[in-house]
């Protein structure tokens, strides 16, 4: 049973009271609206399908944010979506309540960003972001009746992958140039190509971590938050041997940031154009592939939690795969 009374000159309260269920109060500014939604929810109990929305309508999109920076963000081994996060909640949407929260709000909000010129997959990661928000808060915060308005936002298409690979005497040009350089990024080059780590990864690699016996590199935190555990190649082993007399607990002396700079700057020493240090994890992962790894012991190595983002890094080129044909 529903009632409606009024509040002031502005104001019109309704509670809905049924045996079994919670009661339910709301304020409207209008006494249509108010009716309204007490005929909705009165159907929904009656017909045995009605969720509290209590809590979505008291929660505020920046406070789902908070709470969505605080307890996923923080446990996640990703770098940048505290950013995205940051960004959302700066908005003047983050002060409406998380169940008023529309697709053309979310669509209003991507046309700022895009304004800001920033690229589709950027794009993309923000759409994601708040998407697996409105997911957790459904799943996990007593939001059931909360639905995901990022469903109705048109995603911005996504420009290919990159399938740069080495090609030619691109390695022995890099390891020259690298020689010249000086410093760790030659043995790094090795590295990256034999084992297909991540940049940062091979930046937080520890020598307690290296079992030379069983030729194994353990990487106890990775993006994926799982352990794995990396076998290692005779060059990978030997891009180490410079390295084995340093004193300091870090195989590596160069930060993520670092590598990346050296590497650019070896690539232009040595004019190799289109390459990024990352291109040479989709090299060491089709390598793989071309050695006669199976998909699941390439994903064993590269730490890929799906074969679809296996294949993603994969890149077979036909003139090799022509060697192995009969």
């Amino acid at each position: 049973m529903a009632s409606v009374r009024k509040r002031g000159d502005l104001q019109w309260e309704v509670r809905v009271r049924k045996r079994g269920q919670p009661v339910q109060c709301k304020t409207f500014t209008t006494k249509a609206r108010a009716e309204a939604w007490a005929t909705v929810v009165e159907s929904e109990m009656e017909r045995g399908v009605f969720v509290s929305r209590a809590e979505a309508e008291n929660t505020s999109l920046g406070e789902a944010l908070n709470r969505y920076l605080t307890e996923i963000v923080a446990r996640k081994h990703t770098k940048g979506e505290d950013a995205i996060v940051r960004w959302w909640s700066a908005l003047p949407l983050a002060r409406q309540p998380i169940a008023s929260i529309r697709g053309k709000d979310i669509a209003a909000a991507i046309h700022l960003k895009e304004a800001e010129g920033v690229g589709p997959r950027t794009i993309f990661a923000y759409i994601v972001t708040l998407s697996h928000l409105f997911t957790i808060a459904r799943k996990e915060w007593g939001m059931e009746s909360l639905g995901n308005p990022t469903d109705s936002v048109r995603k911005p298409r996504q420009p290919n992958a990159r399938d740069r690979r080495l090609q030619g005497n691109d390695e022995a040009r890099l390891q020259t140039a690298a020689q010249a350089y000086g410093g760790e990024i030659g043995p790094i080059i090795t590295w990256a190509i034999e084992t297909a780590m991540r940049r940062g990864e091979i930046a937080a690699m520890r020598w307690e971590h290296l079992d030379r016996k069983v030729k194994v590199l353990l990487i106890p935190e990775t993006k994926t938050g799982t352990p794995r555990r990396v076998p290692l190649s005779t060059a990978a082993l030997a891009a180490l041997d410079s390295l084995s007399g340093r004193p300091h607990d870090n195989v590596w002396g160069m930060r993520p940031d670092s590598i990346s700079q050296a590497f650019e700057r070896v690539c232009k020493a040595a004019g190799i154009t289109c390459l990024t240090f990352h291109d040479l994890r989709h090299e060491a992962t089709s390598r793989l592939f071309e050695q006669g790894l199976n998909p699941m012991e390439v994903a064993a190595i590269t730490g890929h939690k799906t074969l679809q983002m296996v294949k993603r890094y994969t890149h077979l080129r036909a003139e090799d795969l022509v060697k192995r044909l009969r």
